[in-house]
């Protein structure tokens, strides 16, 4: 193979843009560049890549016979939203459970769509009904959620201790509970104390 032809060769493979014949020449110097692209375009033409001339401009690319065998699916990746992250701990640390079981623990109303999203990712399942009045679904996770956490069973789930120790639950969190838990002790007592003297 003519130096010049190698030459042109390791230009365009390198090249992050299609190049002209004037950039070319640039590159690599005097000689007949138009034919050495003829050649280099002859020898690539049953490859799986080609040399091609798009708008005066030489690049290498597949062939378009093998385009199908490199398209891939790709994922993005979503972020989940606060009001969805909520809601899969809960179904995860207490399935099954039930969207009432869900509002009450979050405090506020869930919408159908966060529910909708964990479907959709493969980590929350429908497990039924709970026997009651209205029958509510119930909700829990599936195998892809523990796949996709590391995890090899729920009793793998991370506990208080270790939330702690990672610094994801505020220790003031668990302070101002304790408050609360005295005031609401308080309150008790004078209730019981007012029920008395009546």
């Amino acid at each position: 193979m003519d130096e010049l032809v190698r030459a042109i060769e390791a230009t365009l493979f390198a090249s992050a843009t299609p190049l002209t014949v004037d950039e070319l020449q640039e590159h690599v110097g005097e000689g007949d560049i138009e034919a050495a692209l003829g050649k280099l375009a002859a020898d690539y033409e049953a490859r799986g890549i080609e040399l091609v001339e798009r708008g005066g401009r030489w690049h290498f690319q597949t062939a378009p016979d093998l385009a199908h065998l490199l398209r891939r699916t790709r994922e993005e990746p979503r972020r989940l939203s606060r009001a969805a992250t909520e809601t899969l701990a809960i179904i995860a640390y207490h399935e099954p459970v039930s969207r009432a079981e869900i509002e009450a623990i979050r405090g506020v109303q869930i919408s159908k769509g966060t529910l909708d999203v964990l479907m959709e990712a493969g980590w929350v399942r429908t497990a039924g009904r709970r026997e009651g009045p209205g029958r509510p679904l119930l909700y829990a996770t599936t195998a892809e959620f523990l796949a996709h956490f590391g995890l090899s069973s729920r009793r793998d789930l991370p506990g208080i201790d270790d939330l702690k120790a990672a610094g994801l639950l505020d220790p003031l969190d668990e302070g101002e509970f304790q408050l609360r838990l005295d005031d609401a002790d308080a309150e008790s007592e004078e209730l019981e104390s007012v029920d008395e003297e009546d």
